[in-house]
Parts: structure tokens; C-alpha cells; sequence
């Protein structure tokens, strides 16, 4: 039995001055009381929390999860694990079919890694495209995107047995109420992104089960006027229809600080699941850097701790780690830091049906992250595993 004691527990929405007992890989119980235990963990004043879950990610480390083969996929994965970030949905790009179809491949013989060896949850495949607006299109290659193909989506999913968990697309798509069936069907988490579409495309698709947002305000239409008529885009859907997932880049770049109050305050914490869209230059020194696999990808520049289009038009995913999210928050006021806290650990784990993830209750999964005041992470520990 490990305890865990000295810490502020930060336990759904609230923070505890209590103790952790963790057997077995499971949380055996949240508590005041002396209970035997053979190993211990001061705390030292830290934060104790529920590790972190991120379930829109491309890489770290200088890896992307597409390169190809296992070993960048463990890069990026310990990459994000040393940064509190214990479950994670490696993040597939618009690519050639053969180019995803290898990257499911080797996702599935990597996931056999999962929590082990200093390896986080494998949760699942998020694939993102190649179904999207071109007009929405910001840093995913132009030539690998075009509408739903039935016979393509069919064989992945069926590759995958399993292996995707959410798949994001453009709801105004020839083909995206069908294809939101099929992922419905196969236990796929449906999220609409980089889409022109209008509030009824949304609806269209949420009426087949559709309940996520890809990354909310970025790559996605609001509200035009067509002949002098304001039509509401996929942004006011997001606001309007209550139990639609919106997934926020919480780096303090895509959306500032401002803007991230008024989610807050409009959607609520419950709804809100925080990601780091994060691209091979997570952890990275500023420079050059790519977006996506090795001779597919796109270049990009770091500067300033944001990931850019060399022209500097828009953003190239995020370098952005699960404990920048929380900080962002936590220090501009956006939310308490319990409720920063809740929104990469309960929420992403609720969206994509995780069991006995993302909070600390008996029962559940011992994934544990110990922070400072600054969110600086100082211990993880993943299941049985303590990584350090």
C-alpha cells in the first residue's frame, strides 16, 4: 500500500487536506484515517490531483505520433507523461490514406506499451480529418482533405477493432450524417472541426449523435450574413446546445485569456474539456519545426511559445503541455485551480466514456500527479507504476 500524505487533494472541484492510499494500481480510499501502508510519499505542501488527460495531441519531444514505427510514438508519449499527462489520444493529421493507415497500424502494436515502461495510458486513436472544409483547413495540409469516403472510413474503423476513440470532421461534408452513424455505431466519439458549416449542419449531425467540438473557436465558422441575414455557426451550436463537449486549447495563445472567461461563463466547467493540440515542438527550443509526419508534414516556426504558419497567418497546433493548461487557467483568473484541474482529468475522461479515469475516487485508476503552486509537476505516478 502507497500513501500519499502532506499534500492539498484536489478531489472533484474541491481541495482537501487529507491522505491518498493507493493498492494495486487502484485508489483504495481518500482519507483521514492511519491506514497500514508499506511505502510513503510526502507530499510537502504540493497539490495531489488526478493525472491528466489529453485526447488531442500530435507529438513532443521532436516526434509526431505519425512518423511512422513505435519509437516516435514513445518519444512523444513520455514527452507529455513528464508534464502530468498520464492518458493520452495520440492525434493523427490530414494525410495520404496510406499515411493514416500505417499510423493506426502502428498505434495498435504501440498501445500494448500502455502504462508501462514509463509509457502513459494509450486511451486511443484521435483521428483528426482528413474530412474538413478547405476553407477552414489553418495548418492541415490542403491536398489530403476532401469529404467522407465510405469504402476508406469502413476499412480504418474496421483495421482499428476498436483502436479510435474520436474522430473529428466537418459536419457541412456530402456524407457526414452517415459517417457520424458509423462512428456512433463503432463507439466513436464524434467531434466537428476546421468546418464552414452553419448551427443546422450542426444539428443535422448532432441528431446522429454528434457531441464534441474540435478545439472551439479555431478553424470554425460563427455567425455571417447572407443577404443581410446573420446565420449562427458552429461556434454559437457549441454555446447553445448544452451537452455538446467544446475542447479548448488552454495554452493562452489560441484563445486568450478574455475569450477563455467567457467559455467559462457561457458553457460552465462541466462541458469544457481542455487540450493541448500539441505538435512535435512541444518541449522544443524555438526554430524550425513540422507539423505532422516526416516528408507529409507541414513547416512551421516556434517563437515565443506558440507553434505558426511561416507567414505567421495563424497557428500550427500548440507546444503547449496538460500543466501549461492548468497554469493558464489557474493564473489568469480564469478558473479556481480545482476547476482547472477538473477539466483536463473528469471531463476528457466523461466525453470518451473512460472508466474509472480522470477522478480521485475509490475504485478508480491510480493515475496521480503531485504540482507546486506554479503547476511545476513533481511526482506521476501511472497504475502501479511510480514514473518519479
Amino acid at each position: 500500500m502507497l500513501k500519499i500524505s502532506g499534500g492539498r487533494v484536489i478531489c472533484d472541484k474541491q481541495i482537501l487536506d487529507t491522505c491518498v492510499y493507493i493498492d494495486n494500481g487502484k485508489i483504495y480510499a481518500i482519507t483521514d484515517e492511519n491506514l497500514p501502508y508499506d511505502r510513503l510519499i510526502d507530499a510537502e505542501g504540493n497539490y495531489v490531483s488526478a493525472g491528466f488527460i489529453d485526447t488531442h495531441v500530435h507529438g513532443g519531444g521532436g516526434a509526431d505520433f505519425m512518423d511512422g514505427g513505435v519509437e516516435p510514438m514513445r518519444i512523444a508519449a513520455k514527452t507529455h507523461l513528464m508534464h502530468g499527462t498520464t492518458s493520452i489520444c495520440p492525434t493523427t493529421l490530414a494525410s495520404s490514406y496510406a499515411t493514416l493507415k500505417q499510423a493506426l497500424l502502428d498505434f495498435k502494436v504501440f498501445q500494448k506499451e500502455s502504462g508501462k515502461g514509463g509509457v502513459p495510458n494509450i486511451v486511443g486513436m484521435h483521428f483528426e480529418g482528413p474530412y474538413f472544409s478547405k476553407n477552414q483547413a489553418g495548418a492541415q495540409p490542403p491536398q489530403y482533405i476532401y469529404p467522407p469516403k465510405k469504402e476508406e472510413y469502413d476499412e480504418l474503423i474496421g483495421i482499428a477493432d476498436g483502436a479510435i476513440v474520436k474522430w473529428s470532421f466537418a459536419p457541412e461534408l456530402e456524407g457526414a450524417r452517415e459517417f457520424t452513424r458509423a462512428l456512433v455505431q463503432n463507439n466513436i466519439l464524434p467531434s466537428l472541426g476546421h468546418t464552414d458549416g452553419t448551427y443546422d449542419d450542426v444539428i443535422k449531425v448532432y441528431n446522429e449523435g454528434a457531441r464534441c467540438l474540435t478545439h472551439f473557436y479555431s478553424g470554425m465558422s460563427t455567425i455571417t450574413r447572407v443577404g443581410g441575414y446573420r446565420i449562427p455557426g458552429v461556434v454559437e451550436a457549441g454555446y447553445l446546445i448544452d451537452d455538446m463537449w467544446v475542447e479548448v486549447i488552454g495554452d493562452g495563445a489560441h484563445i486568450p485569456p478574455i475569450l477563455l472567461k467567457m467559455i467559462v461563463k457561457l458553457k460552465g466547467v462541466d462541458r469544457i474539456v481542455l487540450v493541448t493540440d500539441a505538435m512535435r515542438g512541444a518541449t522544443m527550443p524555438d526554430g524550425e519545426s513540422l507539423l505532422g509526419r516526416i516528408g507529409e508534414g507541414v513547416k512551421c516556426i516556434i517563437e515565443d511559445g506558440i507553434a505558426k504558419m511561416p507567414d505567421r497567418t495563424c497557428f500550427a497546433g500548440s507546444v503547449a503541455t496538460t500543466d501549461r493548461l492548468v497554469r493558464t487557467f489557474y493564473k489568469n483568473g480564469v478558473t479556481s485551480l480545482a476547476e482547472a484541474v477538473w477539466m483536463v482529468t473528469n471531463n476528457p475522461a466523461v466525453s470518451l466514456g473512460l472508466a474509472n479515469k480522470g477522478r480521485l475516487c475509490q475504485g478508480y485508476d491510480a493515475d496521480v500527479v503531485l504540482f507546486d503552486e506554479d503547476v511545476n509537476i513533481k511526482h506521476v505516478i501511472v497504475g502501479s507504476n511510480q514514473v518519479f
